[in-house]
């Protein structure tokens, strides 16, 4: 269900705003909305402008913060500490850990200094000649880098002897051969323009070794050792100075978190002048029972008017969306909420999504043991991670069972238990001008007709809280089509059954009203709101519209309804696989069965099975039901505070 809104608005004198957003706001769950665009009818009011003081010390707090694991920053703090006591606190962490934190960043520095040393000699670490030497020659040029190793090949086969240079080959792996060519000075032009053509990727090394690229190597690691140990010991000493101090320092976290976010609240107030005295205004919206709380709570205090808005035809925005349903069928929200939030006024799905999504599964996947499986998996899952889909998983399992037992199969055995109604494969009923059918396709197409059906009630119900006249009377989901449809399935009904038809002016009645006054929605509902053009002036082109129009509105119905036969094809399907999987564990052959095959085979059916029949009962929720009635436009509720 939808919670019910109500809509406040809160002022009283500006400088009292901190006060009142602590001591009231933060203890309930409201949704705040911008003053300036909810009261636009409302005279001489301005933004509240003014600096958060917060942010400054939540930046300096971090530094700190960042040094203690992320669990123990989530914990409550056990005592909240006034913002003076919050500077303190800072203050004299800056004091103590200032030093070590600059040279803990001086010392991480250098190593990333040396770091990126380290990594550009490596490829030369088989050069063994004194670097420092050779990036002192002045008559022969030399070029550090790497060239693809396709390219090499070609230069080595058909440029290297023709040209007045020597490649050292210091390193290669699958994609590159690192090196150094050397050159004459009088020659350099000529041979960098052909390792240019070949991509020769230079690679500059800074005149900072000493010793071949081996002994620079080796004492830059050494370096670099030295250099990790110094930050590990500056980081244990920070660590020591911080865990002595560490719930002072979540208790001032979560304070300022607190003090900035209600500070915060400033942007989407205004603020007014009434008398020389500056008054501030809030609007948001809060559920019914603590609206009613609040008002209570705010009762005596002089400084906090509040107004208290009911009737929501007033109000320019509609009312955020609220979810509140009962606590077996709430991890179905997460279908309603992937199609989009119910609007206010609109019908909260998620009842309906819970039952028939449940029911259509067990249905289409009937098996006592796996559905067991799915039950145990699905709650372990949702007990230990808390995922939805683990919940909506162990509710669908439950019907599983359900049906399992209606139709005795237990991983896939239909002679362990019996059958309390029918086997899928096997039951079959005798239709007028069809002849034998598989039973459940029958009650799929059935069951799909009575959905429908229910479904454009629930359509009806939505337009009439709206007032919305074309969608009540006219629409396909309206009274007409559900007038049409509802004779559609009466006549397919009695004639299945071989009862008597109505008479032929009463079918065309019942079929040709509903139709024509779909067609003549819009002149209709233009008509009835007193319009005074509401026929078509195209009035030629309206009429091949409409022609159109009745075809694809008889297509969609039928369309609609066959698309749950479905529902008795993965019956049938489930039951046919299980068949396969016991023949192949030779369980039809009279022998022993082999148990590694049924036991992998349960699971191959289980995993894939359930997942395509999760998959295409959602899309029957989606695009048969869903489609009919709701709109999904509605917008989250979304407190400024959690409490």
């Amino acid at each position: 269900m939808i919670e019910k809104m109500m809509f406040l608005s809160i002022n009283g004198p500006k400088s009292d705003i901190d006060r009142v957003v602590c001591k009231y706001l933060s203890k309930y769950e409201i949704h705040l909305e911008n003053a300036l665009s909810e009261l636009k009818t409302v005279k001489n009011l301005k933004p509240y402008l003014e600096m958060n003081p917060y942010h400054e010390w939540l930046t300096k707090l971090s530094r700190f913060t960042d040094f203690i694991a992320p669990e123990r920053l989530k914990e409550p703090a056990a005592w909240t500490p006034s913002f003076t006591e919050i500077t303190a606190l800072i203050r004299s962490l800056e004091t103590e850990v200032q030093s070590l934190q600059e040279q803990l960043e001086a010392v991480t520095k250098e190593k990333e200094a040396k770091e990126i040393l380290l990594h550009s000699i490596k490829p030369f670490f088989n050069f063994d000649y004194d670097i420092h030497q050779v990036l002192q020659f002045k008559f022969i040029r030399y070029r550090f880098g790497r060239i693809e190793r396709d390219y090499y090949e070609k230069f080595e086969k058909y440029a290297y002897s023709d040209l007045e240079t020597v490649f050292f080959k210091c390193h290669r792996d699958a994609h590159y051969v690192w090196g150094i060519y050397f050159v004459p000075s009088g020659e350099h032009t000529k041979v960098d323009a052909v390792f240019t053509s070949l991509h020769f990727e230079r690679i500059y090394i800074p005149d900072e070794y000493e010793g071949t690229a081996k002994e620079a190597y080796n004492k830059l690691a050494e370096l670099l050792s030295s250099y990790e140990e110094q930050i590990a010991s500056y980081k244990e000493q920070i660590n020591a100075l911080i865990s002595a101090k560490i719930d002072e320092i979540v208790a001032a976290k979560h304070s300022l978190e607190s003090l900035s976010r209600n500070f915060d609240v400033r942007k989407v107030a205004a603020c007014t002048t009434d008398h020389s005295q500056d008054f501030y205004i809030l609007c948001g919206w809060l559920p019914e029972r603590e609206a009613i709380a609040f008002e209570q709570d705010i009762a005596n205090d002089e400084n906090v008017f509040c107004i208290v808005e009911d009737d929501h035809d007033n109000l320019l925005n509609q009312p955020p969306t609220r979810l509140k349903n009962l606590r077996l069928i709430r991890p179905f929200e997460m279908f309603v909420k992937m199609y989009g939030l119910p609007s206010y006024h609109e019908m909260d799905p998620t009842l309906f999504v819970a039952l028939t999504y449940a029911f259509l599964f067990g249905a289409m996947f009937g098996d006592v043991g796996q559905g067991l499986v799915l039950v145990l998996g699905g709650y372990l899952l949702y007990h230990f991670k808390k995922i939805p889909l683990a919940a909506i998983i162990s509710c669908a399992g439950m019907f599983s069972t359900i049906f399992g037992f209606l139709f005795g199969s237990f991983f896939g055995f239909e002679d362990v238990i019996p059958a309390l109604w029918l086997h899928p494969t096997k039951h079959m009923t005798t239709l007028p001008f069809i002849g034998r059918l598989n039973t459940v396709f029958v009650l799929s197409i059935a069951l799909g007709m009575f959905l429908i059906l229910l479904c454009m009630i629930f359509q009806i119900r939505n337009a009439i809280k709206t007032k919305d006249t074309e969608y009540t009377w006219f629409d396909t989901n309206g009274l007409a089509g559900f007038l049409f449809y509802a004779a559609v399935v009466t006549i397919v009904m009695l004639f299945m059954t071989g009862q008597k038809l109505p008479a032929g002016i009463l079918l065309v009645i019942m079929f040709l009203v509903p139709l024509v006054l779909i067609i003549l929605k819009e002149p209709l509902t233009d008509f009835i709101k007193q319009k005074a053009d509401f026929m078509p002036k195209q009035k030629g082109m309206f009429l091949v519209q409409s022609v159109f129009e009745i075809f694809e509105i008889l297509l969609s119905y039928f369309s609609n309804t066959l698309s749950f036969v479905r529902i008795g094809a993965f019956a049938i399907s489930h039951a046919a696989m299980m068949e396969v999987v016991l023949m192949l564990a030779g369980v039809q052959n009279g022998g022993s069965p082999n148990w590694i095959v049924i036991i992998l085979g349960n699971v191959f059916v289980c995993g894939m099975e359930g997942l395509i029949v999760g998959i295409q009962v959602l899309r029957l929720e989606y695009y048969e039901l869903f489609s009919r009635f709701y709109k999904g436009t509605g917008r989250e509720f979304k407190p400024f505070t959690t409490k």
